[in-house]
């Protein structure tokens, strides 16, 4: 599958999933992850769908997975962060809640003062 179809097959998850389609981005976001394992933006939609869903473990799962790819990405801590706040483990959560701040802070520092 090319990069190109990736993207696409993502974008129609996503787009399913808006629909209330939550099954059908399920299916596409499966596929995305089997045709690429290194996805990172289908890993961490099927961890946010999976989490919508209330499926804890398939959430969490994706969610590694992606964290995995980019653990210093932002929004995949936030993700972890609220997976690991449901599931009642306010420690894992205040970890990755405070990493997603100081990703947060460092893109922050970055923008030139105005």
């Amino acid at each position: 599958m090319s990069a190109d179809d990736l993207q696409s097959l993502i974008e129609d998850a996503t787009a399913d999933f808006a629909l209330g389609e939550s099954e059908a981005a399920l299916g596409k976001l499966e596929r995305a992850v089997a045709a690429d394992p290194t996805c990172f933006e289908a890993w961490h939609a099927l961890a946010e769908v999976n989490f919508s869903l209330r499926r804890l473990d398939p959430a969490l799962a994706a969610a590694e997975r992606a964290h995995a790819l980019r653990p210093a990405d932002l929004f995949i801590n936030t993700t972890l962060s609220r997976i690991w706040m449901e599931r009642g483990d306010k420690t894992r959560a205040e970890h990755f809640g405070t990493q997603a701040k100081l990703q947060s802070w460092k893109e922050q520092l970055k923008e030139p003062p105005r």
